[in-house]
């Protein structure tokens, strides 16, 4: 056998126990993915001061997950632009009074194209009324086509904000009447009392946010659907001037580390537990992360896969999918 056969044969048999090795990897144990944000609290009535006034994520989640310390919105720092980085991967300049759809489509359309499941298997459930713009987007080729469900405001675009507390019922009669395995939850409270000037009621709402949190992840935890192949991930849009910064805590927009810092946390049956991150993380990671959690691709994201996150088990399939892995 002369050398060059013999040297094709052996590429030909290490390929193909490559492509073996790939093949006999176990999938990822989630199947559904909800991300909740918590829209507009500063990290210094949050994370960077606790138990204070999140006790059910600072204790009782995070020996469950992985906290991220140092994730950032290094974008725009104000609502429509930082839901759209989570859910197209891409840091764009948007109207954030509801009447500018995203420049690119949303993770939510990637999959439910990829899976060919009905609209109803991915939903957007949202205080803020102006984020329905999440569903959508500019983009010609995906324009109207594979939204996911949507339940913002009170009662859709241009009826106003809902109380986070409905929010939250709905979001339980969506995963109980629907079942679905995609979901962005959007909590305004901090956000909204803040820029009216309310302190009294800013702090609630990020108090009670905090209790919700806790509140949905039960919900998962004991439902038989979701429970034990379901990730939660937990983080922000924007944060909020540092005192002394324009208007200090009632206003955000613009790089500051008040409104650039915000919080990850993330639980799941694919990750560590009671791990911290100091590793620097943004918002576009998320989606990037979502992606290879869900099984398709989104090259359009400025974003990477946060492979911090995962257990050692769990990494070997991510890093065996090199088809959608961005790193």
């Amino acid at each position: 056998m002369n050398r060059f056969l013999y040297l094709s044969i052996l590429i030909f048999i290490t390929s193909c126990a490559s492509s073996s090795s790939v093949g006999k990897l176990k999938p990822l144990r989630t199947q559904n993915v909800i991300v909740v944000v918590i829209d507009g609290p500063r990290y210094s009535e949050t994370w960077g001061n606790v138990p204070g006034l999140i006790p059910n994520m600072s204790t009782k989640l995070r020996s469950k997950g992985v906290f991220f310390s140092n994730f950032l919105n290094d974008g725009y720092t104000y609502t429509n632009s930082g839901h759209a980085a989570i859910t197209t991967g891409v840091n764009q300049p948007i109207d954030n009074y509801g009447d500018e759809l995203p420049a690119n489509p949303s993770i939510f359309q990637y999959w439910l194209k990829e899976t060919g499941k009905p609209a109803t298997a991915a939903w957007i459930v949202a205080s803020k009324d102006k984020l329905h713009i999440l569903a959508n987007t500019q983009d010609s080729v995906w324009y109207n086509k594979f939204q996911p469900s949507t339940n913002c405001g009170i009662n859709g675009p241009g009826t106003g904000y809902r109380a986070d507390s409905l929010t939250l019922s709905e979001v339980k009669r969506v995963l109980a009447s629907h079942r679905p395995n995609l979901m962005l939850v959007n909590f305004m409270e901090p956000d909204g009392y803040a820029h009216a000037g309310n302190s009294e009621f800013y702090l609630r709402g990020i108090s009670r946010s905090d209790r919700y949190v806790k509140e949905l992840w039960d919900y998962l935890r004991k439902d038989k659907y979701y429970k034990k192949n379901t990730t939660l991930l937990i983080t922000n849009d924007h944060g909020r001037h540092l005192d002394g910064i324009d208007g200090g805590w009632m206003e955000h927009g613009d790089n500051c580390e008040g409104c650039q810092h915000i919080s990850l946390l993330a639980l799941g049956p694919d990750f560590k537990k009671g791990s911290t991150v100091a590793e620097r993380y943004t918002l576009v990671d998320i989606p990037s992360t979502i992606a290879v959690m869900m099984g398709f691709r989104l090259d359009q994201s400025e974003g990477r896969v946060i492979m911090d996150l995962f257990s050692k088990k769990a990494l070997k399939s991510v890093g065996g999918n090199d088809s959608i892995v961005k790193k």
